[in-house]
């Protein structure tokens, strides 16, 4: 249980309900995160937002490759919240969810490619307390997706670096959205 309660719909404004619903439809369930902030209006907003633009705009990395390294780095931040919903978004997008059970084992497992390998190595790189990125990795990063594509990854790994922190301070565990039990959105093909 979150150390801040969610805000229940029938004590949200008329703004925050609609936001509410759109979620609901689009997940299922309403993230308890989003739920969490209702409590400050503007942030609130704000939060949702962003999220919905940072989405929006996000195309110089392979979907694939930006969302598993978003994953491992709420992995690598223990982030139950975050892995969950994760894997669901992963799911969603029709990619592999199996092979999250490789993830640590992603730089030798068959189940990853090069590209994908590049992302999740620079996700570990990003975690590390103090960050580990090199040079030659980011010159690396930069031959495989552009200088775009670099500020993009980069973005959505410290992006998820944060919702990771934020759900941590706040107590937020996972919601059930891997089980079903959140997540009543189906899977693609059915």
């Amino acid at each position: 249980m979150a150390r801040i309660p969610a805000v229940p719909p029938q004590e949200a404004g008329l703004l925050r309900r609609l936001a509410y619903r759109f979620a609901r439809k689009r997940y299922g369930a309403i993230p308890e995160p989003f739920a969490v902030t209702a409590h400050h209006g503007g942030l609130f907003t704000a939060g949702a937002v962003h999220e919905l633009l940072v989405e929006k705009v996000s195309r110089a990395v392979p979907v694939s490759a930006r969302e598993l390294a978003v994953y491992r780095a709420a992995v690598r931040l223990g982030c139950s919240w975050c892995v969950d919903f994760g894997t669901m978004l992963q799911r969603m997008d029709g990619l592999d969810i199996e092979r999250l059970q490789q993830i640590d084992d992603y730089a030798t497992s068959p189940r990853f490619s090069r590209t994908e390998r590049l992302a999740i190595a620079y996700a570990d790189a990003m975690t590390e307390t103090p960050v580990a990125v090199t040079d030659e990795q980011v010159a690396e990063l930069e031959a495989e997706f552009g200088r775009r594509g670099v500020v993009e990854l980069t973005y959505h790994i410290a992006l998820e670096n944060m919702r990771a922190r934020n759900n941590a301070a706040l107590g937020i565990p996972a919601q059930g959205f891997t089980s079903g039990e959140a997540c009543r959105v189906p899977p693609p093909g059915s």
